[in-house]
């Protein structure tokens, strides 16, 4: 299975059939799930929100058609709706969790079976990653669950694509180190692929046909994956009791933030994320979702049901499916089985880009994967929630260019009726009578204030039921700077949401227009790029900004647009702010500080210690054998 000129070592083969799965016919379901109550947590999540975007376009269609609806304006109306919907949803899933939490209900809860041993693969594919930190990680986890001695058998598979050979070759060196300092009953395999065909899937994919009969489970992991031992041993022990269950995801938390831009981005999920996971496995149940690491899958239905076929891409070529996952959970539930949430599983981790620049790289490849799912949606026998699934991450996607376009659009409309850029435009160019007057006559502060108060309503609730909590505000260092955190994130937040709006309308049209994007290792170290580069990155979102900020001193912008122009215009500061380094003396309220930078968990700190060691080990020439 592997290239015979690299170096390698893995167990004898265990083949598994695992056939490529045809879209346009549904196949044979491999297992029926027992029925899970749901219709009610659904209803009180999407009917509110429907119902709130309904009365919000209904308002707004009553200040538009004073003078009869044009094309534009019904244009404006409609891309309010498609937009305002899901900050809706977002609103709505905050407000099921805390529904759940009060009524104490255990959305992961299932009939179960009793706990049997079970053989579960640790895999982690890696391409050109630091091999320290890889291996320095995978020693930690053995030793965790050496420690555990819990009831299952665990066996470690890193699966090389690594394209570069002086990493290649420190991969195999550390490789070589864990294989001897394994605890004892864990297996280390290491196999290296001479070509990266279909890169992630076509990994795994080679995994799963060439040993993948000898586990019931395999826990997938990426490169900067960190996960304690109690947490695997919960999901093999949820697997093993659940013979219903194809997947299992946890929620993954941040850890290893040392920039501004990493410490917004953690504190955000541990302190709000929590809401949002909470809210999503109590109304999805079975039908959850897969972010494509820190699970684990029933191997023979991941080969059974989940292999996945290439699209037929532009001339008709054959083209890759890049976000896999969440088709993959998709088809396991397509096939009859589980797809689950436990978001209360502790331990599970991962890291976060360290800058806005590297934030937005890794950006735009998930959004040339999450258009894809558009192509998807007809797939035959997908559950509805597997669609929606589908649909909302590519609409995570489109909802930059909607908002471009509302931006667009209001700064046209002016701050009166008298400056109004589109009364201006009528007049000056008569080959365009047609633009909507009508339209000025909109609240935009009105319209504004309502839809910030939703967008930071999943914040508001997550952040007051901390301070509200003694106890989990201590490990956020107490009341007073765990909401001086929170003012910062949310100011910080709003800083850079124009700069993202910018580039991820960028990423669509990128997406849109060009054959393929460029692919590089995800980079997590903190660094500061050069002015050149942000210079570079942003002239956009300059040139945007400055040009809107000349309508604004011309009198024909409305004011409330100063937020969104001073992001635009600042965005190179912003940017070189997001790689600036967190000192642990700054002032407490300025540090973004969360349990995790507080208190290191110890997994965290032993893989740290793991990394060092090898670091060391890496460095220092072996003496030669005799």
């Amino acid at each position: 299975m592997s290239d015979c000129n690299f170096p390698s070592s893995m167990p004898p083969a265990a083949p598994l059939d695992a056939q490529e799965q045809l879209l346009g016919q549904r196949p044979q379901r491999a297992a029926h799930i027992p029925p899970v109550p749901a219709t009610g947590w659904r209803a009180a999540t999407f009917v509110p929100a429907v119902i709130g975007t309904a009365l919000l376009v209904y308002g707004l269609y009553g200040w538009l058609a004073q003078g009869g609806m044009s094309g534009m304006e019904w244009a404006l109306l409609s891309m309010i709706g498609a937009t305002f919907i899901w900050v809706a949803l977002s609103v709505s899933t905050v407000g099921v969790a805390i529904a759940g939490l009060l009524a104490r209900d255990q959305a992961d809860a299932r009939p179960t079976r009793a706990v049997q041993g079970i053989d579960v693969a640790l895999l982690v594919p890696v391409y050109n990653e630091v091999p320290q930190n890889v291996f320095g990680n995978a020693a930690a986890m053995l030793q965790d669950l050496a420690n555990r001695a819990g009831p299952h058998r665990y066996t470690l598979f890193v699966l090389s694509d690594t394209r570069d050979d002086t990493i290649a070759g420190i991969e195999w060196q550390a490789f070589e180190d864990l294989a001897a300092r394994a605890p004892k009953g864990f297996d280390v395999h290491y196999r290296r692929r001479s070509t990266n065909t279909d890169k992630k899937v076509g990994n795994l994919a080679e995994w799963t046909r060439g040993w993948g009969a000898a586990y019931e489970g395999m826990v997938v992991l990426d490169a900067d994956s960190l996960m304690s031992g109690r947490a695997i041993d919960r999901l093999a022990s949820e697997l093993s009791s659940d013979p219903d269950a194809g997947l299992i995801q946890t929620f993954p938390m941040l850890i290893g933030a040392q920039t501004v831009f990493a410490r917004l981005q953690q504190f955000s999920n541990i302190a709000y994320g929590w809401l949002l996971a909470e809210g999503l496995a109590t109304w999805a149940r079975s039908e959850g979702n897969y972010w494509g690491h820190n699970a684990i899958i029933r191997t023979r239905a991941f080969a059974s049901s989940a292999m996945l076929p290439h699209l037929r891409g532009r001339g008709g070529r054959d083209e890759l499916i890049l976000s896999h996952d969440f088709v993959e959970a998709g088809l396991l539930r397509r096939a009859g089985w589980g797809v689950r949430f436990l978001p209360r599983v502790t331990g599970s981790f991962e890291e976060t880009p360290a800058t806005l620049i590297d934030y937005v790289i890794r950006d735009r490849r998930w959004c040339r994967g999450n258009l894809q799912h558009l192509r998807l949606l007809g797939t035959k026998g997908l559950h509805p929630v597997s669609r929606f699934h589908l649909f909302h991450g590519a609409v995570a996607y489109l909802l930059s260019p909607a908002w471009f376009f509302l931006l667009v659009i209001w700064a046209l409309l002016g701050k009166d009726s008298e400056t109004n850029v589109i009364r201006y435009f009528n007049e000056a160019n008569p080959l365009f009578p047609d633009w909507p007057p009508a339209m000025s006559h909109i609240d935009s502060a009105v319209f504004l204030v309502i839809m910030y108060a939703m967008l930071l309503t999943p914040k508001i609730a997550g952040a007051g039921i901390i301070a509200a909590t003694p106890r989990a505000a201590r490990v956020f260092g107490g009341v007073g700077p765990f909401l001086g955190s929170f003012l910062v994130e949310v100011a910080l937040s709003i800083a850079y949401a124009p700069i993202m709006m910018i580039q991820q309308t960028k990423a669509v049209v990128r997406a849109y227009t060009t054959g393929s994007e460029a692919w590089a290792p995800q980079s997590r170290d903190a660094r500061q790029h050069s002015w050149g580069t942000l210079l570079k990155f942003h002239w956009l979102e300059m040139i945007l900004g400055l040009l809107l900020l000349s309508g604004l001193m011309a009198g024909l912008i409305s004011l409330w647009l100063v937020p969104i122009i001073a992001s635009l215009v600042l965005a190179v500061p912003l940017s070189a702010l997001s790689g600036v380094q967190i000192s642990n003396r700054a002032p407490a309220t300025f540090r973004l500080d969360s349990p995790y930078t507080l208190r290191e968990p110890a997994i965290v700190r032993q893989a740290m210690r793991e990394r060092e060691r090898l670091s060391v080990a890496l460095a220092t020439p072996k003496a030669p054998a005799e």
